[in-house]
């Protein structure tokens, strides 16, 4: 058994050391909000976070989070109460849907450590994160809200 902190709660799996988190997180632990995308870390479908830092789960073993914190977008609040899921319903961001779970989770860790990124800062630290719908001058939008809402709370 590998023991697991998941979204504040201490979690047991029996799954093999070396399964992607991101099917522990799925199958395991029945959270299916954390997509499959490309399975090579790449289109960002499958960001978590890891002790705080955006992490593609499709790509990290079980072994490598053991004693570490991590947050799905279940985790991120338990009623779209955080201030980017509010500014993404606001802006209306989701085509499709498919990526955004992955694209809320890198907006929540970039206004973490950047409160008032610019243009640039938002596409640099979302450059991972692909939306074959093409919504990211909305995504944009909405980081920009979400920012204001921390600062503001409104």
């Amino acid at each position: 058994m590998i023991n697991l902190s998941v979204n504040g709660q201490s979690l047991s799996t029996d799954a093999a050391p070396e399964t992607p988190l991101l099917w522990v997180i799925r199958d395991h632990l029945g959270m299916t909000g954390t997509k499959f995308g490309c399975g090579m870390g790449l289109c960002g479908a499958c960001t978590v976070h890891i002790d705080g830092a955006p992490t593609r789960s499709c790509q990290t073993a079980l072994s490598a989070v053991a004693g570490k914190t991590i947050t799905t977008i279940e985790g991120l609040s338990a009623d779209r109460s955080h201030a980017v899921q509010k500014a993404w319903l606001e802006i209306d961001v989701p085509q499709c849907g498919y990526c955004q779970s992955g694209q809320i989770m890198s907006a929540a860790a970039l206004l973490k450590s950047n409160p008032n990124p610019s243009d640039a800062d938002i596409d640099t630290a979302m450059s991972g994160n692909i939306c074959r719908c093409g919504t990211y001058p909305r995504i944009r939008k909405a980081i920009h809200r979400a920012a204001e809402i921390l600062k503001t709370g409104a």
